[in-house]
């Protein structure tokens, strides 16, 4: 416990050292006048307004993450494996980080690219933009277990074949239809083990960490894959999607609001002026802050209901009390988080309000 209380203090204060690094670096642009000389290099390139935009960004982009390379390497892996939580090389690790830097880069330039080019077309950019980055949102949540997952796990449909008749079994039960059970060889990276229930209509599939495999009983593994069942029994994708799209809404409208004030502040052309981008950066940062405990409060029931749902499916609390414990020491959880932290940081409730509440209801 204290190795846990340990590692997510450290965690905490270099979250906190990242997002200073993020901020210094915007408010710097901004106070140097560096956007606008790289707005200005860009325009000489290329009269395009979507290639300067795209060369803003990525250059932009780029020596941001130059300058939080410290930071994400101590976060992402020192730290973890100074813990015992990974033990991928860091030759493997920083491949994947690529994967994952590329995928989340294309991402992030296409919708910068859709929101200026926007911008430049009409005032109500922002309600645009926010319908075309929601119907994304659903077209994601349906190709990441097809396309996005297997770049970064191996797959195999699982092998135990009691085991797969009890999960296909329970998920029957539980009126979730899914295409098969496979697991992702986790154990290659890490010790952590997570289960999920991943995609949606014909794309849905249970997938197991092998991790998971290796230190749960079955009757463990039922209740973790339980209430992963439960979100899709209560219809949390698409709970989560509505929520999601409101706030994305919400922050697409105060984004255009802070553009907006940004233009004369900062002697911007006009709000499609791309020497803005750091200004606009800094707005979608402070938003994103304050919806931080929103998202968090809303995650935070959801699993509590996904919680409750496992319980009286599986009969079991004993099992899910196990199976609570034995993710504590592989994943190295926080078992009761400082509540102001809790509130702000966390999508699960703390683990030991978990197993009070699961033994509350057996009792």
């Amino acid at each position: 416990m204290a190795d846990a209380d340990r590692y997510h203090r450290l965690q905490l204060w270099l979250g906190l050292a990242g997002f200073c690094v993020s901020l210094a670096y915007l408010v710097a642009l901004l106070l140097t006048g560096a956007g606008h000389a790289v707005a200005l290099w860009a325009a000489r390139i290329t009269g395009a307004a979507w290639a300067r935009v795209a060369l803003v960004a990525l250059a932009l982009g780029l020596a941001h993450g130059a300058f939080g390379l410290p930071v994400t390497l101590a976060r992402g892996y020192w730290l973890p494996r100074r813990f015992g939580l990974l033990h991928q090389p860091l030759g493997a690790w920083l491949v994947d980080r690529l994967k994952a830097l590329l995928i989340g880069g294309a991402l992030g330039l296409a919708a910068v690219e859709i929101a200026y080019a926007l911008i430049a077309l009409t005032s109500y950019w922002w309600l645009v933009a926010a319908g075309v980055f929601f119907v994304v949102q659903i077209a994601l949540t349906a190709v990441v277990p097809v396309w996005i997952v297997p770049l970064f796990y191996r797959l195999s449909p699982l092998a135990d074949v009691e085991l797969r008749g009890r999960l296909l079994g329970l998920a029957r039960r539980a009126g979730v239809d899914a295409v098969g059970v496979f697991v992702a060889d986790q154990s290659r990276k890490s010790r952590t083990a997570n289960a999920a229930v991943v995609g949606i209509g014909r794309t849905r599939r249970i997938l197991v960490f092998d991790t998971l495999l290796q230190s749960f009983t079955p009757e463990e593994i039922e209740s973790v894959l339980a209430h992963e069942l439960g979100h899709h029994v209560h219809g949390d994708i698409r709970r989560g999607l509505l929520v999601h799209g409101a706030l994305l809404l919400v922050t697409a409208r105060l984004a255009a609001l802070g553009l907006d004030a940004g233009v004369p502040l900062l002697g911007l052309t006009g709000p499609a002026d791309p020497a803005g981008l750091p200004w606009l950066a800094l707005v979608l940062m402070a938003l994103g802050l304050i919806q931080l405990p929103l998202g968090n409060g809303f995650s935070r029931w959801i699993e509590r209901q996904a919680d409750d749902f496992a319980l009286a499916t599986t009969g079991n609390a004993p099992a899910f009390i196990g199976a609570m414990e034995r993710l504590a020491q592989l994943n190295l959880a926080e078992r009761r988080p400082n509540r102001l932290k809790e509130i702000v940081f966390y999508s699960h409730p703390a683990l030991e309000r978990r197993i009070e509440r699961a033994r509350a209801g057996s009792a």
